[in-house]
């Protein structure tokens, strides 16, 4: 004879709300979050770079919690799971903001661009505008200057939208070799 296998008893509270948040009650899971939000930002304060961005992060992680709640098992404990997934955002969120802070690195110096001022930049656009084939640069003008649409730069020129986008791209291509 087969023995039934029981489920696991869910002896502390949060357990409890979590077996209830598996089983698709809303008002548990929003009572387990409202029970454990404090512990889990002071786990995050420690561990997130820019204090401007806990609560995000703590956002993210309730997010993480909801979306694995299948994977947690009544009986467990449940804090060790509870914050296996707070570490586990908290590593990708501080990847992400390394990874976006070396990119981001602000220079002590302005760099120098070959000592152009605002002014000799403004010639040098002035110059490329002016040596660009004419259809281009009518192109670069409506769309990228004066923020018409392609459709309503295309009813002024007769021009058809996708060839007036290619144009624009070209003349910005050529002012950008300019001025570098």
């Amino acid at each position: 004879m087969l023995k039934h296998r029981e489920t696991p008893d869910c002896r502390t509270d949060r357990s409890r709300l979590m077996q209830r948040a598996q089983d698709g009650d809303r008002e548990a899971f929003q009572a387990l979050v409202a029970d454990v939000e404090p512990s889990v930002m002071r786990y995050l304060r420690r561990r997130i770079p820019d204090p401007n961005e806990v609560e995000d992060v703590l956002q993210e992680t309730f997010m993480a919690i909801y979306e694995s709640r299948h994977t947690y098992e009544c009986g467990r404990a449940f804090e060790p799971w509870l914050f296996a997934i707070a570490r586990y955002v908290a590593a990708r969120h501080a990847k992400v903001f390394f990874a976006r802070v070396k990119r981001e690195a602000l220079e002590a110096t302005i760099p120098d661009h070959g000592g152009r001022g605002s002014e000799s930049v403004l010639a040098a656009v002035r110059r490329g505008l002016a040596r660009m084939p004419l259809a281009q640069r009518q192109a670069f003008m409506l769309l990228r200057v004066q923020g018409l649409s392609p459709v309503e730069a295309s009813l002024l020129t007769g021009a058809s939208a996708g060839n007036l986008k290619v144009r624009a791209h070209r003349a910005y291509q050529y002012l950008k070799q300019i001025l570098l």
